[in-house]
């Protein structure tokens, strides 16, 4: 059976299109992932609402994706929306419009709870943690939340209001940053990540940041985003600096010409891979795991839950 889950949140609108094996390890094998980026977050942080121009570009995305979900055979197709609608006074009027589409998207809007939950239950379904301690990083375009859990049990997690669209709106502008920008990013960094737990045993990061710069990392060696090559990747927190310190001196058209980087994220990379840089600070490691999961991973995980629950 094959299952569709649709991820709508600040910067992307993903959807993961998997084939549910009952009785096999794994049980969920990915047919296709599929990546827009309409960033209908764009003017939240200063506005407090979503933009009209911004929810038309994701509407249209969502259209798509589960257009894109049927042609494929999805026998059930999810979607949840996540912290722009969250945190939206004109969300309810999105999800309307959503739900009112050709095609009908139904979102459903999660929680902080519920989204670490789902992270975390991603980690735990695709990585080989023990019983030891794992953290989760979770980097947004509007949000950043960090889960620290025991085996597959969650023990604690915070979200802050700091994501990579977010940040660059608020604090980036000039072209490449200047010294004070730098400066001044860090700092509010710095700041909101003192709120989070304190990770504990492994770290891994999730979304678009941490998997944009892995494929910085990689490079030329892999000439297409390949999330099997990304999964599970190391990456020293030296490296992170030194991409961090890279990329601020880089202007967005040259960011564009990296080999690995989406060009569409490259006015935000700077900021995300900052976040990403000083949590790993933080939690004074050397080096964390990149996960190429996420939400949309744990959403179908706890489909195929019900599912199987099912009388047959």
């Amino acid at each position: 059976m094959k299952l569709a889950a649709i991820d709508c949140g600040t910067n992307t609108v993903l959807m993961l299109i998997a084939e549910w094996r009952p009785g096999e390890t794994p049980r969920l094998r990915r047919v296709a992932d599929f990546m827009e980026m309409p960033r209908l977050g764009q003017g939240l942080d200063a506005t407090g609402r979503l933009q009209p121009e911004a929810m038309g570009r994701a509407l249209s995305a969502l259209q798509r994706q589960r257009e894109r979900a049927e042609q494929a055979g999805a026998e059930r197709i999810i979607a949840i929306a996540t912290e722009s609608v969250r945190a939206a006074k004109n969300g309810a009027e999105f999800l309307s419009a959503a739900a009112a589409l050709p095609v009908g998207v139904a979102l459903r809007v999660i929680g902080g709870d519920e989204e670490a939950r789902l992270s975390f239950r991603s980690v735990v379904q695709s990585l080989a943690v023990s019983d030891s301690a794992t953290s989760v990083v979770d980097i947004g375009g509007g949000s950043t939340e960090l889960i620290v859990g025991q085996g597959t049990t969650l023990h604690a997690h915070k979200s802050v209001p700091i994501g990579s669209v977010r940040l660059t709106e608020r604090l980036i502008r000039h072209d490449p940053p200047t010294g004070d920008e730098h400066r001044a990013l860090i700092s509010a960094i710095d700041a909101a990540i003192a709120e989070l737990p304190t990770a504990r045993g492994q770290l891994v990061a999730l979304a678009g940041t941490a998997t944009s710069v892995a494929a910085l990392q990689l490079g030329d060696r892999m000439p297409s985003y390949d999330g099997d090559m990304v999964d599970g990747l190391q990456l020293e927190t030296a490296t992170l600096s030194g991409w961090v310190q890279r990329l601020s001196h880089l202007s967005v058209a040259e960011r564009k010409q990296l080999p690995g980087l989406d060009p569409r994220r490259a006015d935000v990379i700077y900021a995300g891979a900052a976040i990403l840089w000083r949590i790993a600070v933080r939690a004074g490691l050397d080096s964390l795991t990149v996960s190429d999961r996420g939400v949309r991973w744990g959403a179908l995980e706890e489909l195929v839950d019900s599912l199987s629950a099912e009388p047959h």
